[in-house]
């Protein structure tokens, strides 16, 4: 976690942005909250200032590096949809972020599936479910998206079609990965989120970007939850679920245990809020307590929501304390520790 104050990488929003408020500004913790943050995002409706762009937001702390790699592009007036692609395949690459692609942990049964969606500003999207040795599952959910009639493809055929396009494979599973699972199996206690728990467990990646024209893109890609029964797909190759795009409202994205996420349709729930006015902030908290008064059980769970509306302003909130999201606007990455239910 962050300090109290928000943390300023190499690669994200300048000091001009933090002075305007829009973004987020830390506020002390409320009674009771149990963390040492509670960030409430103050932003500013569409049409009440110049819109921020471009701008790029990924959820938790590798999203830094997702955005270095995203930021260049928008900077240089490319497409959301590039960045985002270009943005998450870092992540998609990096070993040592063990919930997403290359070295993610594997099922019960000691298999790496990948999950993926992307979404664009037309509308058109497209995914990957229980996709198994290829590295970039959102490459290839963009070429479902632009080379066939479909949104989604799912296992064995995803691969078939994937090997198809020239995508490599390659064995997923790496061996720090292997010895995580080999420990586990000593137990094989399987519990999605538990206060305190490994990050590295349920840490999806999702990022945002609004390009310089105004247009909006999302991307979603995990290796989902650690020590899943062989076959679970989650929320992050489901649009509307993990991710959904509206260019005309905003855009939204989760992480988190997807199975509330599918139930109750989050990221498709928040665009709408902000279609009826509600700010990414309020339609993230909104969003939460859809799944806090359907689930009784919702202490034992976390869920991050982020969004983007399409005058720039950034919005976020969780279930639980420990949720991060990096956002980029000019030369430097802002790391802000998110908001989070306290009752």
């Amino acid at each position: 976690m962050t300090s109290r104050r928000q943390f300023l990488i190499a690669t994200g929003v300048g000091l001009a942005a933090l002075g305007t408020g829009r973004l987020g500004t830390a506020q002390e913790p409320t009674a009771g909250s149990g963390t040492g943050l509670s960030l409430i995002d103050e932003v500013v409706p569409p049409g009440q200032q110049p819109a921020t762009r471009p701008i790029v937001v990924s959820t938790w702390r590798h999203g830094q590096a997702a955005n270095a790699a995203a930021w260049p592009i928008l900077r240089a007036g490319g497409r959301a949809l590039d960045a985002v692609e270009t943005g998450v395949r870092v992540t998609e690459a990096d070993p040592q972020v063990m919930s997403v692609g290359y070295g993610g942990l594997p099922d019960r049964d000691g298999h790496v599936t990948l999950d993926a969606c992307i979404m664009d500003e037309t509308g058109n999207a497209g995914a990957v479910a229980f996709l198994q040795d290829i590295k970039h599952p959102i490459s290839v959910a963009r070429a479902v998206m632009e080379k066939t009639p479909h949104v989604m493809l799912a296992g064995e055929g995803a691969r078939q079609f994937a090997v198809a396009q020239g995508f490599p494979t390659t064995d997923l599973l790496t061996p720090a990965a292997r010895r995580t699972w080999q420990d586990w199996r000593r137990t094989s206690h399987y519990k999605p989120w538990s206060p305190g728990s490994d990050p590295a467990r349920h840490d999806t990646i999702s990022q945002l970007a609004l390009d310089a024209h105004g247009n909006l893109a999302g991307a979603c890609t995990t290796s989902g939850l650690a020590f899943k029964m062989h076959g679970r797909v989650g929320d992050s190759p489901i649009i509307g679920a993990a991710l959904f795009v509206d260019n005309e409202v905003g855009a939204a994205c989760a992480t988190g245990v997807g199975e509330e996420v599918i139930k109750t349709v989050g990221s498709f729930l928040i665009v709408e809020l902000m279609r009826q006015g509600r700010s990414p902030a309020d339609a993230c908290r909104e969003a939460v307590e859809r799944i806090v008064h359907k689930n009784p059980h919702w202490r034992e769970l976390q869920v991050g929501y982020l969004a983007l509306d399409r005058g720039g302003n950034v919005g976020a909130f969780a279930l639980r304390p420990e949720f991060q999201y990096a956002v980029t606007a000019g030369p430097e990455t802002q790391l802000i520790d998110v908001a989070h239910r306290t009752g």
